[in-house]
């Protein structure tokens, strides 16, 4: 059985979304002041590294982080490469992928990035509008990018984001996959139950046979 750990570590200067809170941690006792015990304060942003987008995200009367559908999030599902030098991801990278997939995590030069330790980059690779509404024909229950967001859109009209979610798909964003070949695993995806949440950061793990 092997495991891959596929969430972004939560660390001082790790890459923030512009404009979203940056993560930071502050030692409140120290054992190592004399204190008996250690304890921190941790501040982030609902959507800081690896986690999921509930409907709340965009529609303020929908369900929150803490009423997403666990059987979404935990069970088979299949990465799916995308060449290196493609900029999007389109409809047709879609093509020849088996029918009845539930769950699809994109592996781009997104995850080789992270993996050098690449501060956040504007030019990261993400969906195309063509490729949500083919999810949606394909009745895909979670997506999920190796990018902090699973569109580029200069509108802030996001129609990747709202196509998916107005349909029950679940958004994965912040993934790294780096370490991920190609093919079928086991996902594991527990976010925190933030109750009404816009979002939740998330232990996201995945398992294979081989």
């Amino acid at each position: 059985m092997r495991w891959i750990d596929a969430t972004l570590p939560l660390r001082a200067g790790m890459p923030a979304f512009p404009g979203d809170p940056e993560f930071a941690q502050e030692p409140i006792l120290s054992v190592g002041r004399g204190d008996p015990y250690s304890v921190s304060r941790i501040t982030l942003g609902s959507h800081t590294g690896t986690h999921v987008d509930p409907p709340r995200h965009f529609r303020t009367e929908a369900a929150g982080a803490d009423r997403m559908d666990l059987t979404a999030l935990v069970g088979p599902c299949v990465v799916v490469q995308i060449p290196a030098l493609d900029s999007a991801i389109f409809s047709r990278h879609l093509d020849g992928l088996p029918a009845g997939v539930e769950r699809l995590l994109f592996r781009t030069s997104n995850s080789e990035r992270w993996a050098a330790g690449a501060p956040f980059f504007p030019d990261y690779v993400a969906l195309d509008p063509s490729a949500a509404e083919s999810l949606v024909a394909r009745q895909v229950r979670l997506v999920g990018i190796d990018a902090l967001s699973i569109e580029s859109d200069r509108s802030d009209r996001y129609p990747v984001h709202r196509t998916l979610l107005d349909h029950g798909i679940v958004v994965l964003e912040g993934l790294d996959l780096h370490a991920a070949d190609p093919g079928p695993y086991e996902l594991l995806c527990l976010p925190l139950p933030v109750v009404n949440g816009d979002g939740a950061p998330a232990r996201v793990v995945l398992r294979s046979e081989v």
